[in-house]
């Protein structure tokens, strides 16, 4: 009779079948657009974005000429941290494009998002709010505000507007 075998963990069970079906690459492109902060930092991150993987070369959309010429100097480090992130060496290169960044996948200002505040915002707060706002020249960084001033003033025990 056997003695009792020894048990995979489930990870280990589907990195061997990533691994055997090609899927390692695309698993890593994935995990590289949704972490990207977290895996090279906010100011890279912030200029750069992941774009695809070919041939264990990742290719970086870059803000501007700039950025493209400071990343040069980053490359050993990049690829040392993108390798450590994967477990392995999937990515032996990094090509550097100057190019249009996809959005980041901020929230916009919507009907919606402003009803997942505790109480709806009344209409007369959000006049206020917005005349608050009027003066801060980035769009996205209005709507931003405006929504966090929304969610602090609708909620039990905020200060009253005005």
């Amino acid at each position: 009779m056997r003695g009792p075998g020894r048990i995979d963990s489930v990870s280990h069970v589907l990195e061997g079948l990533a691994r055997r079906l090609g899927l390692e690459t695309a698993l890593l492109e994935n995990r590289l657009r949704r972490d990207w902060v977290a895996v090279v930092g906010e100011p890279i991150a912030s200029n750069t974005r992941p774009d695809q993987i070919r041939f264990k070369k990742l290719y970086l959309l870059v803000r501007n000429s700039v950025w493209l010429h400071q990343l040069t100097f980053l490359k050993p480090a990049l690829l040392q941290k993108l390798n450590r992130v994967a477990g392995g060496e999937l990515i032996t290169d990094l090509v550097l494009r100057v190019g249009e960044l996809p959005d980041a996948g901020y929230l916009l200002a919507s009907p919606a998002i402003l009803r997942e505040t505790v109480s709806p915002p009344s209409a007369t707060l959000l006049d206020e709010i917005s005349a608050h706002v009027t003066g801060i020249q980035d769009p996205l960084l209005r709507v931003r505000l405006t929504l966090l001033m929304a969610q602090v003033l609708t909620q039990p025990g905020a200060p009253k507007a005005g």
